[in-house]
């Protein structure tokens, strides 16, 4: 059965039609998958730098580093995964990629007002975290993600 015979089928069985997923990637789509990508390795390298600093430094609480970089290691996982979501144009990604970028503006916010070489860090977090939601409301990347307005 042709793709055409299916969307027929699935019209006239009620179901909405599914737009075609073809062609070229968007490059809002693109750079959206690549930000959301470095924002998880960045996560994932600061995982491993405070496992590694809770095993071979001498913080006041072994334990509580290690724990910390697991759990930042686990986060981490979010936006890797969202990224490749949004790079194979899946259309549940969008939603854990928003929600990091949701959650990256307290973040970055807390890391300006940290003062010194951590607002170079919370500005860069914040121009990128903007950027992405950004990309990911306009038009060009909901219908390459499959994604039709609400009817």
């Amino acid at each position: 059965m042709s793709s055409q015979q299916k969307q027929s089928a699935t019209r006239a069985a009620g179901a909405p039609a599914v737009p075609e997923l073809s062609g070229p990637r968007p490059a809002r789509l693109s750079a959206a998958a690549v930000l959301t990508g470095v924002e998880g390795v960045a996560l994932a390298a600061l995982g491993v730098y405070m496992l590694i600093m809770g095993l071979a430094g001498s913080p006041d609480s072994p334990q509580q580093a290690e724990m910390g970089g697991l759990t930042v290691l686990a986060l981490a996982a979010l936006p890797l995964v969202a990224a490749r979501g949004l790079w194979l144009r899946r259309r549940w990604s969008r939603g854990p990629s928003l929600i990091t970028q949701i959650v990256a503006l307290p973040v970055a916010w807390t890391l300006i007002k940290g003062g010194g070489a951590l607002i170079a860090a919370g500005a860069g977090l914040g121009v990128a975290a903007i950027l992405v939601l950004a990309l990911l409301v306009n038009p060009t990347a909901t219908q390459a993600l499959g994604i039709g307005p609400r009817e």
